[in-house]
């Protein structure tokens, strides 16, 4: 079985738009007014800029470091 790359998963566009997709057809199915599913599509889309951002400064941070650490050497 392959391991899941959690990083790159949670990093992907597509990732988030699968994610509120998902969650905007449960609302509707339950008869949430479109008011509410636009506020949810809001909180899933900006969770999604937010977590990608986060990964993507990790990655230039450790890069960073890794190049600071060669060139003491």
């Amino acid at each position: 079985m392959k391991n899941i790359n959690w990083k790159r998963k949670l990093s992907s566009r597509k990732f988030w738009a699968a994610v509120s997709g998902v969650v905007i057809s449960i609302m509707i199915i339950f008869g949430a007014d479109s008011g509410s599913q636009e506020k949810i599509a809001g909180a899933i889309t900006s969770t999604g800029v937010l977590v990608t951002y986060i990964l993507a400064e990790s990655g230039t941070d450790k890069a960073a470091l890794n190049n600071s650490e060669d060139t003491e050497e």
